[in-house]
């Protein structure tokens, strides 16, 4: 029985110690990065505790709760809508979060997420209510700002902060989604014939330009094929004008008698008889020439009818 006693008095502090050491370690935490703990004591807030390594109070301290500092995103269900032209249409959204106060998320609302969805869907509600459906389309980036604002504002209290808030689809009914696609499908091939128009007279404008420009150019040439060949001309009775002055200008400087001269007009009269003219004008001199050209010829032809007697 001693021995007994003596085991259990050695065994009995041994397991104390154990049991000590392992609620101490226990009560050992260590608190990772983009992360808070939010401490009680005895029921009642204490602290919040960030990275690093802290020691919780056994039996009087409790961790209450563990929350993320990181951005976090919750893509909520379709939501109903009705626009101001009594549309209604399905919109889900998309929230950017982030936890900036652990303290007022953990105390601030109860359950957090059901509550940024429910003010998330009533927000909508109120902006879409007050637009059309054709700016409801159109005007995403205003309603996901106006959003922005607004969610943020409310979820302040609640140590949340709001970064983004995106319209991931905008769902209309069924019927409005085929009178917009043919609408769509009109526009289309509005604008194509208004392209093969543009397009057309495009294409007869650079041919009447085109033949604008060819007609300019002929004319250009015409011009141009006139005024080389008149100038050719102009030349080519210049030279001979020139030529006939130097000639004369010879012959004056040779001073010639009578007879030349009488030559030279007989040369310019066979000269004029050779052309189309019906009337010939013969000058006086030419005149006299002739007829006693033809008084040597006709005492030529006599003597060669009528040969002299021989003796």
């Amino acid at each position: 029985m001693e021995l007994l006693a003596a085991i259990g008095g050695f065994i009995v502090p041994i397991i104390l110690i154990i049991l000590v050491i392992l609620i101490l370690a226990a009560n050992i935490k260590v608190v990772q990065q983009s992360k808070a703990y939010v401490v009680e004591r005895l029921g009642a807030f204490h602290s919040v505790w960030g990275v690093g390594i802290h020691f919780k109070v056994p039996f009087i301290e409790k961790v209450a709760k563990v929350v993320s500092l990181k951005e976090q995103v919750v893509d909520f269900a379709p939501q109903p809508v009705i626009t101001k032209d009594n549309v209604t249409m399905q919109i889900d959204t998309v929230i950017y979060f982030q936890i900036t106060d652990p303290k007022l998320y953990t105390y601030g609302v109860e359950h957090p997420m059901s509550a940024i969805e429910n003010l998330t869907a009533t927000t909508l509600r109120n902006i879409i209510g007050e637009l059309e459906l054709d700016q409801t389309l159109t005007s995403r980036d205003i309603i996901n700002t106006k959003m922005r604002m607004l969610l943020d504002e409310a979820t302040d209290p609640w140590g949340i902060k709001v970064g983004r808030v995106e319209l991931k689809n905008i769902i209309p009914p069924r019927e409005i989604q085929d009178a917009m696609e043919k609408q769509m499908k009109a526009e289309r091939e509005r604008r194509e014939s208004i392209l093969q128009a543009e397009g057309q007279k495009q294409s007869q404008i650079l041919v009447a330009e085109g033949e604008k420009q060819s007609l300019i150019l002929r004319a250009e040439a015409a011009k141009e094929a006139a005024i080389k060949k008149a100038e050719g001309e102009a030349e080519a009775i210049l030279k001979v004008q020139q030529a006939t002055a130097e000639a004369l200008k010879l012959l004056n400087e040779a001073a010639p008698n009578d007879q030349v001269v009488k030559i030279k007009a007989l040369e310019a009269f066979q000269a004029a008889a050779d052309g189309k003219a019906t009337k010939i004008i013969i000058p006086s001199e030419i005149q006299g020439l002739a007829g006693l050209c033809a008084s040597a010829k006709a005492l030529l032809e006599s003597d060669v009818k009528d040969p002299a007697p021989k003796k």
